[in-house]
């Protein structure tokens, strides 16, 4: 556990991973590339709660930005913890993943 700016956090401070560039997709999935150099995909209907409802509109999720390895949308009135987005995110294969399609798992074979 560690504090930063009065904020703890429930890992240790080396284990932070950020984003380092975000990529909105159709069916709000996100392709993220993160700090380590890995691409994974996020899929956002998953998130829950009043805050996230924002993102049903397409011109709010089709413009994400990045504010210190955070994606943020909305002026960054919404935002998702880049160690959210890791964790609960799948690695991106290029060559097995389907654009548009609904298969997903094909993102991990």
């Amino acid at each position: 556990m560690f504090i930063v700016n009065g904020i703890c956090y429930a890992n240790s401070a080396n284990e932070s991973v950020k984003v380092a560039e975000v990529k909105p997709l159709t069916g709000r999935m996100l392709l993220l590339t993160f700090s380590t150099g890995e691409k994974r995909l996020f899929d956002t209907t998953t998130l829950v709660g009043k805050a996230f409802d924002i993102l049903d509109d397409v011109n709010v999720f089709n413009n994400p930005s990045l504010f210190h390895g955070i994606v943020t949308w909305d002026n960054g009135n919404v935002d998702i913890a880049p160690e959210t987005l890791y964790q609960d995110s799948i690695p991106y294969n290029c060559d097995t993943w389907l654009y548009g399609s609904s298969q997903v798992e094909k993102a991990t074979h």
